[in-house]
Parts: C-alpha cells; sequence; structure tokens
C-alpha cells in the first residue's frame, strides 16, 4: 500500500488497530494547527476582497474527493453561454507542469486534463489556467472582455468577491468524519458553509439525505438545497469521438472499466447503469498520466479473459497519449457525462440568471 492511499485510509477510518489510533492522535493534533492556519488566512483574505469588474460564480467543495465540480462549471458556462453571456472558466490546472499562466491551448499536458476538456466540450467558452485567479480574471475581463468568470474549484478562493458561492456535496459521504486535514478530509471547517448560496448533492443514490440536510440548515438557513446525479448524454470511440453513439449501445456486453477520478465508485455506478457487465476493473489515481504502457496492459489484461471492449471516461481520455490511441483508440470507449437535477432545475437556472440583475 502506497503511503498516500495509506494516509487516505487513515483519514476515512478505513484502517483499525492500536499503531493506527496512535498515528490518528498524530494525525488529529496537526489537523488542529491546519485549521489554525486556514482561519487566519481566510480572515485574512476576508478582509481584503477584491471585486473583479465581471460576474462571480464559484463552483467548489469542502472535502478531498470528486463530487462533480468540473461537470457542473460545463453545465454553467454552457447555460450562460446560451444566454449571450461571455464566459471564462478560471481553472490553476491541478498536475499540470509549471506555474506560468496560460490560456485554451491544443494539449492537456499544459493545461491539465479538467480544463482542457472543458476547452474541447465548450469552444466559445475562453478557459483559463493560472494558480492566481485574480491575475486569470483581470486578464479574462481587460483582454477578452468577459462579463462573467466561473472559478473552478473555488470555494478556498477566499480573496475573490462572489456574486454565487456553490459548494458540491457527496450525498454519500458528504464530510467524512468531520475532521479536517490530515485528520480526516475536510479542507475547511464546517461552519464555512454558511458562505455558500446553493448546496448541490451528488451521487446519492438511495441515501437518507434527511440528517445531511438538517445540518446544512443549521449551519446555512438561507442557502437553496439541490440534489442532482452524474447521467450518460453519449458514447463513442477513442479514435472516432466525432461518431456519437447511443448511451445504450455496449448494453449486455463485458467489459473492462478504467479510471483515475477522485470518486471511481461513480463511474461504475453509471456503467452499470448502461448495462454493462464489469469483467474487470482497473483504478488509477486521481489525474493519473497515462502511459502507453498502461493502456496496453489494460488491453492484454482484457483480451487474456476475453474482453475486447474498454470504457473510461471523458477526463481520463483526455489522458491517454497519441500512441496508445492510435495502437487502441477502436476498442477503448468514453461515456459523456453530465449532471441533471433530480427536481427544482428551474429554480437553480434562475437562481445563475438572477446575478446579472443586480
Amino acid at each position: 500500500m502506497h503511503l498516500r492511499e495509506y494516509l487516505y485510509n487513515l483519514a476515512t477510518d478505513k484502517t483499525q488497530g492500536l499503531p493506527d489510533a496512535l498515528i490518528k492522535f498524530l494525525l488529529y493534533l496537526l489537523s488542529l494547527v491546519y485549521g489554525f492556519l486556514i482561519l487566519v488566512l481566510s480572515g485574512w483574505c476576508s478582509l481584503r476582497k477584491i471585486r473583479l469588474g465581471c460576474k462571480v460564480i464559484s463552483v467548489g467543495n469542502v472535502t478531498l474527493g470528486g463530487t462533480g465540480k468540473t461537470v457542473m462549471v460545463e453545465r454553467i458556462a454552457g447555460y450562460l453561454q446560451k444566454n449571450d453571456h461571455k464566459v471564462a472558466v478560471l481553472s490553476r490546472g491541478y498536475k499540470r507542469p509549471g506555474s506560468k499562466a496560460i490560456k485554451s491551448a491544443p494539449g492537456y499536458e499544459t493545461m491539465g486534463d479538467e480544463p482542457f476538456m472543458i476547452s474541447q466540450k465548450l469552444p466559445g467558452v475562453l478557459v483559463l489556467v493560472d494558480p492566481d485567479r485574480v491575475r486569470s480574471a483581470k486578464a479574462a475581463v481587460a483582454v477578452h472582455g468577459m462579463d462573467t468568470v466561473i472559478l473552478d474549484d473555488g470555494f478556498q478562493q477566499w480573496r475573490i468577491k462572489k456574486d454565487l458561492e456553490i459548494v458540491m456535496l457527496d450525498g454519500k459521504n458528504p464530510f467524512g468524519n468531520q475532521h479536517l486535514l490530515p485528520r480526516g478530509i475536510l479542507r475547511q471547517p464546517l461552519f464555512t458553509l454558511k458562505n455558500a448560496d446553493l448546496f448541490v448533492l451528488t451521487n446519492t443514490g438511495k441515501a437518507d439525505l434527511s440528517k445531511t440536510r438538517e445540518m446544512l440548515l443549521r449551519i446555512n438557513p438561507r442557502a437553496i438545497f439541490l440534489e442532482a446525479e452524474h447521467t450518460v448524454n453519449g458514447l463513442s470511440r477513442l479514435s472516432r469521438k466525432e461518431e456519437g453513439l447511443s448511451a445504450d449501445y455496449l448494453a449486455g456486453q463485458e467489459v473492462a472499466l478504467f479510471c483515475g477520478l477522485g470518486n471511481p465508485d461513480s463511474f461504475r455506478n453509471l456503467a452499470g447503469k448502461l448495462g454493462l457487465k464489469e469483467g474487470l476493473f482497473f483504478e488509477f489515481p486521481d489525474h493519473y498520466r497515462y502511459q502507453e504502457e498502461d493502456i496496453e496492459k489494460i488491453v492484454n489484461q482484457s483480451r487474456q479473459k476475453g474482453i475486447s471492449v474498454m470504457v473510461t471516461t471523458e477526463k481520463d481520455a483526455v489522458r491517454i497519449p497519441l500512441a496508445a490511441r492510435k495502437r487502441f483508440g477502436e476498442d477503448i470507449f468514453v461515456l459523456a457525462v453530465e449532471l441533471k437535477f433530480k427536481d427544482e432545475e428551474q429554480r437553480f437556472l434562475d437562481r445563475l440568471l438572477d446575478i446579472y440583475s443586480v
């Protein structure tokens, strides 16, 4: 077991035993230090909030792991674009090499997987990658004439004055064990959720959300509470993305799934809902940069088991190297995912447009 995986298991209480308990206590002490630093930093930044000269929408979360932020950013950017707004998505480009500011470019290597994917799906939306969101926001307005910026993973951007704060939560595990990093998976204290305007719970399944709703209402009674789910809106071969296939094209077939996501179970659940029979599953770290030999290994092990079809996600697909695309692109299929609200979708859309009436 790798150190990172072990620490995550400790943070999520998946490991037990006396040695683990001692390490957890040390991690708890570190989490107190972390929490103090977060409070000092966020408090200082809040005293010096910067107005950017445009509408600012933040999409973020309070925990580690996947909650659907990027799919939500896509949904918002696409909707506002259709309503004649000039929209820029601002990202720090997680795990991309270097720290220089860049704009939409033909390669995930320079942008990071999520920003590049957004730029490919929404060509009319400007995507700026820069760890300094204030700098990129000012460029979006002054250089490119944008009237709206969307902060991808923006809940921890305390320096920026926001018009709408959206917090995504995993319905099955919204707060982890309620401890801060590194003892838990919370990125900042729960009481800071009082700053949110909308809570969107994803990956809910059949989970009982009553306790989650009660807690959120105690922390922030003014916020809108919505539920959404990831659904498949398309399927394509890796080598022929322009050739769209129906979502049920592979229904009933035994397939090999592979992904490097913060929440791999969400992908597996989606595949199951499509009627795909999971014969093999290959899990990689979130944002994993695939090598040709990784894909070759997946294909070879699948074929040894009599499986000729591999399925992955859009986010993973952009990280597959060109050589592997050419060799195995006909056998690898890509699921396109969108976010759909279970109810009150119009309330969400109306809330987006409300920021322009102020």
